[in-house]
């Protein structure tokens, strides 16, 4: 299981900027947008050795609030979809790493998120 979230220097610099651009001060809530844009991909992420070297680190349950449990399940379940062990505790740890900092890498893209209504509209483009 998933116990603790910390993230690098760069990500949490990205998300510096996309809390400005957002006005979400939730380090947790941009973090959920980010998984979900990731996991939204066909592809898996690239296998990349992301340091835990900035102080923003926040338990499982405030990463997932109330639906901890239902981010886990999906994380399993794209780490199947992927043909990885969804049972590995590991595995499923480093794959929900891998797509939170690809989803924060996409999210803070230049250009690509200026505001709430740039989540609300990447949302609605997903699911038509």
């Amino acid at each position: 299981m998933i116990r603790n979230v910390k993230l690098s220097n760069q990500a949490k610099e990205q998300l510096i900027r996309l809390k400005t651009r957002t006005g979400i001060d939730q380090w947790n809530i941009l973090c959920r947008w980010a998984l979900t844009v990731s996991l939204r991909e066909p592809t898996p992420p690239t296998p990349i050795e992301y340091p835990a070297d900035s102080n923003v680190e926040m338990t499982w349950q405030t990463f997932g609030g109330e639906h901890h449990e239902i981010y886990l399940a999906i994380v399993k379940e794209r780490c199947d979809a992927d043909g990885l062990d969804c049972t590995d505790d590991k595995v499923v740890t480093a794959q929900f790493r891998l797509h939170l900092h690809r989803g924060i890498g996409y999210l803070a893209t230049p250009g690509s998120i200026r505001g709430v209504d740039d989540l609300v509209r990447l949302v609605k483009s997903s699911s038509t």
